[in-house]
């Protein structure tokens, strides 16, 4: 009898761990992998250029020195899954943004005047499409075609004569805007709190989804004078001229763009791929966006916990004494950690961290869309946390601080550890600060990545 009972406890053990191990399965992957169900599985398509991010949870704030503790206190907090760029914006992706904006403006300018030079003929029909169906292959033709009544529905996109230089024709950049709806979940959700059950019916005024939208119109082209601004008595002209412009410096992150022009391209950005998708007759995914502050802590970190910089030791160099990422390592001496760093450089120049991120430590410092305040991270949730506030033109300096973190190459490398918060103003631009995108993963099967 006793040996039955080993034999059947024994038994009982190995069904156990089994059931386990068969859990663990299902709890990864969302199903029995061996089951018809799991074979027919919808799996989020990559998108290019990012790296996924799976949910965990982490401490967030200070995790070096007790003074900065006191400024950042921690907190442990968890984080959904999310997509994020592998590098910062480069200026060639932002490039691109801007000749949309531009060919855009110059095909409606052009349809106004009553022409369609832009649009194709329905093969069938050989009737012009509808204008927002625009032939982007040959949109690039309108700016040197000959045709008088294209140049003149487009003169205004040019500076006038008063204003060129050497009375040379070039594109004016304040003409250059891009427009947009978008909807404001947050006042959209406090609604229910005007609804009246007794009358089943919402206040006045609060049903009107039209309340909701927010139209934006945004300048899109960089400030390129934030090389000779930000920097008093100091000769950087040459930047001006030709960090945005010229093709040498078309894998470097883009700056001189704002919070406000950086969300705009975030759009853009899913307007583009929602139509790809349309036209792969494909599911819709979630919004490119700026990270939350919160994200952007946590993918810096790499999957490490309470590392003070994203490579995980404590110091910015290797025990050659190698720098770890572009910043000011010396008094005056911007070059230390490369010879050609004395402003930014190609993104990814050193390695990425353990999620395949560069550049989350110096080169430039980057938005989140997070809404800056001192104390928030004692007030902001322990799940997703985020302070959100769109501020208006109106409204106090103070109201329009956004978070940045990650330091630039400007910056000493207190300003590179993951931990250390820094602000900057959402309408102003400068040349340390760029942004990267991130998307909300659609499930959470780090599986379906692998």
């Amino acid at each position: 009898m006793k040996i039955y009972k080993t034999k059947y406890s024994s038994i009982l053990s190995l069904l156990f761990l089994l059931l386990l191990s068969s859990c663990a399965n299902f709890r990864e992957n969302g199903t029995n992998p061996d089951s018809k169900i799991a074979k027919r599985l919808w799996y989020e398509p990559i998108p290019f250029g990012m790296s996924y991010v799976k949910s965990g949870s982490y401490t967030l704030g200070a995790s070096g020195q007790k003074i900065d503790q006191i400024l950042s206190p921690q907190k442990t907090v968890t984080v959904k899954s999310f997509w994020i760029d592998d590098t910062e914006i480069t200026n060639n992706e932002y490039k691109q943004f801007v000749k949309w904006v531009a060919d855009s403006i110059a095909a409606y300018k052009t349809f106004a005047a009553g022409i369609d030079f832009y649009r194709k003929k329905d093969e069938r029909s050989n009737q012009l499409l509808e204008p927002t169906q625009i032939d982007w292959l040959n949109i690039h033709d309108i700016w040197s075609n000959p045709d008088p009544n294209i140049k003149d529905a487009l003169a205004s996109l040019y500076y006038n004569e008063n204003e060129r230089f050497n009375n040379k024709k070039a594109k004016d950049p304040r003409q250059l805007f891009y427009a947009f709806n978008q909807i404001n979940y947050k006042k959209a959700s406090s609604r229910a709190n005007s609804y009246n059950y007794e009358t089943q019916s919402y206040s006045q005024n609060t049903n009107r989804r039209d309340l909701l939208l927010e139209q934006k119109k945004v300048p899109v082209y960089p400030d390129t004078l934030v090389w000779i601004r930000d920097f008093s008595y100091s000769y950087n002209e040459p930047w001006t001229f030709t960090y945005f412009s010229h093709q040498a410096f078309n894998e470097y992150p883009v700056v001189g763009v704002t919070w406000e022009q950086a969300n705009a391209f975030c759009h853009w950005r899913t307007r583009l791929k929602e139509k790809a998708l349309k036209l792969a007759k494909s599911n819709v995914i979630n919004n490119y966006r700026l990270p939350t502050e919160a994200e952007w802590e946590y993918s810096a970190r790499g999957g490490l916990e309470n590392n003070m910089y994203p490579w995980g030791g404590p110091y910015a160099s290797t025990e050659k004494g190698c720098y770890l990422a572009n910043f000011k390592p010396q008094r005056g001496n911007y070059v230390a950690d490369s010879w050609y760093s004395a402003k930014t450089m190609k993104v990814g120049s050193f390695d990425p961290n353990g999620y395949g991120l560069y550049d989350m430590a110096g080169n430039v410092a980057e938005w989140t869309s997070t809404a800056y305040w001192e104390v928030s991270n004692e007030l902001v949730h322990d799940l997703n946390p985020e302070l959100q506030y769109d501020a208006k033109p109106s409204d106090p300096p103070a109201m329009k601080r956004k978070v940045v973190r990650g330091g630039s190459w400007k910056d000493v490398s207190y300003y590179l550890q993951v931990s250390t918060r820094d602000f900057n103003y959402q309408d102003s631009a400068r040349s340390y600060i760029g942004f990267r995108c991130v998307m909300t993963a659609l499930e959470d099967n780090i599986k379906a990545y692998e």
